[in-house]
C-alpha cells in the first residue's frame, strides 16, 4: 500500500488533458435531477442524511457567501460517531455539509422537479466534480458503487452518464477532479500528523481537521481531562 504522500506526489502528476479525455469518454451533463444533493434510503429502509465531505477553508468561504454560521454550513461527519444519550458523540475526522430536516443537503431546493443549488458559485469540490473520482487510494470518498471507468477515472451513479460533453466542460471538470484529489490527500496527511486524541466527554463531538481538533460550532477544541 502506497503511503499518503506518495499517493500526493501521484495526483500532482494527473494530467488534466488525460482526465479530460476520459470524462469525454464517459459522457456527462447533469441533469438537475438533485440525486446527489438529496438524503437516500438506507439498506434497512431508512433514510440516510446527505453526506458530501467540506473542506475548512471552504466552510469558511461558504459563510462568506452565505453569512451562515458555520453549523449552518457544516456538520460533524457521522462516521466514527456513536449514539450517547443525549445524541452523537466522540470523535470524527471530517466535515460534512449541513443538511435539512429531510437529510437533504441544506444548499439543495427543488423548483417543478428541478433541482437547483442555491450557492452553485461556491459550492465545495466533491460537488463540483460529482459523479466522478480519481483511483487514489486517499482520495476515496462515500459516493457510491463504480458504475463506469476509464484510466484513473471513476465514474459514479447519475443519470447524467453517457450524456455528450464539451471539451472546455470536460477540461474544467478535470482541473477541479486534479485540485480535489490534492486537496484530499494534503488534508488527510495533515489529519494525521496532527492529530492527538481528544478524549470528548459524553454528548460531546470533537471534529478533527487540517488545522486541529474542532467543536461542532467549528471552534478550537480545548483538550480537557474528564477523568
Amino acid at each position: 500500500m502506497e503511503s499518503l504522500e506518495a499517493e500526493l506526489a501521484e495526483a500532482r502528476t494527473l494530467d488534466i488533458g488525460a482526465l479530460a479525455d476520459a470524462i469525454e469518454s464517459i459522457g456527462f451533463e447533469c441533469t438537475r435531477c438533485g440525486a446527489c444533493c438529496k438524503g437516500a434510503e438506507g439498506d434497512d429502509g431508512e433514510p440516510e442524511p446527505h453526506t458530501a465531505t467540506v473542506f475548512p477553508d471552504e466552510v469558511r468561504e461558504l459563510q462568506d457567501a452565505t453569512e451562515y454560521d458555520w453549523r449552518d454550513v457544516a456538520r460533524p461527519m457521522p462516521y466514527g460517531l456513536t449514539e450517547g444519550e443525549s445524541g452523537p458523540e466522540g470523535e470524527t475526522f471530517e466535515w460534512a455539509l449541513a443538511t435539512d430536516d429531510c437529510g437533504d443537503c441544506t444548499f439543495y431546493a427543488e423548483t417543478d422537479g428541478v433541482g437547483e443549488c442555491t450557492v452553485h458559485e461556491d459550492r465545495p469540490l466533491i460537488c463540483r466534480t460529482y459523479p466522478f473520482s480519481v483511483a487514489l487510494g486517499g482520495t476515496a470518498q462515500p459516493m457510491g458503487e463504480t458504475v463506469d471507468r476509464e484510466g484513473v477515472v471513476r465514474a459514479h451513479e447519475c443519470e447524467g452518464l453517457g450524456r455528450d460533453i464539451a471539451r472546455e466542460e470536460a477540461e474544467e471538470l478535470a482541473a477541479a477532479l486534479k485540485e480535489r484529489a490534492i486537496r484530499e490527500l494534503e488534508e488527510a496527511i495533515a489529519v494525521r500528523d496532527g492529530y492527538e486524541p481528544a478524549d470528548p466527554g459524553p454528548g460531546e463531538v470533537v471534529v478533527h481537521d487540517s488545522e486541529g481538533a474542532k467543536r461542532p460550532d467549528g471552534q478550537s477544541y480545548a483538550r480537557t481531562d474528564h477523568r
